[in-house]
């Protein structure tokens, strides 16, 4: 058991609310976190036939991909279906979060699980949407304690430089300084001026790491004031974004590759643009609608591009771009509920956290096909 806004917390740890789209209705959409948590259910739509599976299994919290909610309501009643699943959730104590674009851009996220469905590798971003600042810390500790406060940094996450982990600079110096009234001092007295041997430690950290990493070093300094600087650096900072693009382990005919995408994501059939026996390698991906990225996919090189809801005349764009398209449905980022419930189950263990997690059977999926 844990409470709602624990649950929340670590899961925003893997798609923080920052990288979501501007507009995107995220959050916690009904209900509230103020409570105790003993079952969780991860769900890519939520229907009225989703949340009587939550009732039936007595789940608290229900984690989704797409909003229930998408307009604001003027009513909450039995009249209209989003009302129905406001009324219901609410009747039976069930909060709803919401993570939508901010779990399609995060690493690891709705685009990294399409991309490894499919058997992409060196897979990059498609569309940029944000770039996290980076800042450089620098840190003046006493010497006798120099090596548990860099190991601290280390262990929150600061000092990632491309492939290579804990990257810190050390140099060694005289801090002074003057303890006055109401002080206790970890080195000297009150009113007397103290110099002490120091190392200022000086490392990088992301944005998503600040916090976590100030006080995992706050946590292991000795002093009660502690002296650092905390200032935004210039060089470049990890890009996140919409979609992926990779390359397959062999080329493949059209024809093949809409197979294998058919077989790859379990879905009866595909919808697919170009001619069946040209050649595929480099791919892009973007979960649900990519209406918009078609000439982004092709921008950037791609043979192939696999989406969702593809209309009629941007087929038609692709086709003059020389672009094919394998469209498996919006519905294949259900992916997400397997993804999600592995990774809080990963971190409930960690964090010591007894909460179960269910993965919603429900189909959600609107299309047949005959």
């Amino acid at each position: 058991m844990a409470n709602g806004n624990q649950v929340i917390q670590l899961f925003e740890e893997f798609a923080p609310k920052h990288l979501a789209v501007e507009g995107d209705k995220i959050g916690l959409q009904i209900g509230t976190l103020n409570k105790e948590v003993k079952r969780v259910m991860v769900t890519l739509d939520v229907l009225e036939s989703v949340v009587d599976e939550a009732i039936e299994n007595e789940i608290d919290l229900i984690i989704a991909h797409h909003p229930p909610i998408f307009s604001p309501l003027s009513q909450v009643n039995d009249r209209s279906t989003a009302g129905k699943i406001t009324m219901k959730c609410i009747q039976h104590n069930i909060a709803v979060y919401v993570a939508h674009t901010n779990l399609d851009v995060c690493v690891g996220g709705v685009n990294d699980w399409m991309s490894e469905a499919i058997g992409l590798r060196d897979t990059k971003v498609l569309v940029p949407t944000y770039e996290e600042p980076v800042y450089k810390l620098s840190v003046f500790v006493p010497e006798t304690h120099a090596q548990d406060v860099s190991r601290a940094l280390g262990k929150a996450g600061a000092g990632h430089i491309g492939d290579y982990a804990d990257c810190q600079f050390q140099v060694s110096g005289t801090g002074q300084f003057t303890p006055l009234d109401e002080t206790n001092p970890f080195i000297g007295r009150p009113h007397e001026t103290e110099q002490v041997n120091e190392m200022k430690i000086e490392t990088v950290v992301r944005e998503s790491q600040k916090k976590r990493v100030l006080k995992a070093m706050k946590d292991a300094h000795p002093y009660e004031e502690v002296a650092y600087d905390l200032v935004r650096d210039e060089i470049d900072g990890h890009v996140y974004g919409l979609g992926r693009i990779g390359r397959l382990e062999r080329a493949l005919t059209l024809e093949k590759f809409a197979d294998h995408v058919k077989a790859s994501f379990g879905v009866e059939g595909v919808r697919v643009v170009g001619d069946l026996e040209r050649s595929i390698e480099k791919v892009a991906v973007l979960g649900g609608d990519g209406n918009k990225y078609v000439s982004a996919a092709h921008f950037r090189g791609a043979d192939a591009y696999v989406t969702g809801d593809l209309y009629f005349h941007v087929a038609h764009d692709a086709m003059a771009l020389g672009l094919a398209v394998v469209d498996p449905g919006h519905h294949v980022e259900s992916v997400m509920k397997r993804g999600v419930v592995d990774m809080l189950s990963e971190k409930f263990l960690k964090a010591k956290i007894d909460v179960d997690l269910m993965i919603s059977e429900v189909n959600t999926n609107p299309f047949k096909f005959r």
